[in-house]
């Protein structure tokens, strides 16, 4: 019963997971964070609908009652969701960026990068129960 609950969990969170994947996807994180200015820059509330994993970290804290595991995993959803807001912010509100930052954003990322939360999290949800 419980392992049921527990792979239900890790696929809704591995479909939804892909699915921001797949919108935000890159060859730069400068790359991934023009793609997320586009509904950004529409709206806030649409940049944060865009991003249907941290909801799901909030969900699952509350239902795992705040478990560590859960807690952890809602801390890097948020962290994830607080740094993208920082980077758009920084880059195309404020006009500000630092010559090292500006290189590391534009250097190239490997292709498995966007796909380490698919390996982290599940982990993170596995161990809450």
């Amino acid at each position: 019963m419980i392992d049921d609950l527990i792979l239900n969990y890790i696929l809704v969170f591995i479909f939804l997971e892909l699915y921001e994947i797949s919108w935000q996807k890159a060859p730069s994180i400068m790359g991934m964070i023009i793609r997320m200015n586009k509904y950004y820059s529409k709206s806030v509330l649409l940049f944060l609908i865009m991003q249907p994993t941290f909801y799901f970290a909030v969900c699952f804290a509350i239902l795992c009652d705040y478990d560590i595991f859960a807690m952890i995993f809602l801390f890097l959803k948020s962290a994830d969701v607080i740094t993208k807001i920082l980077l758009i912010e920084q880059i195309f509100t404020k006009k500000r960026l630092s010559h090292e930052t500006s290189l590391i954003l534009l250097s190239p990322i490997d292709n498995f990068l966007p796909y380490i939360g698919l390996i982290i999290y599940p982990i993170l949800i596995a161990l809450a129960f």
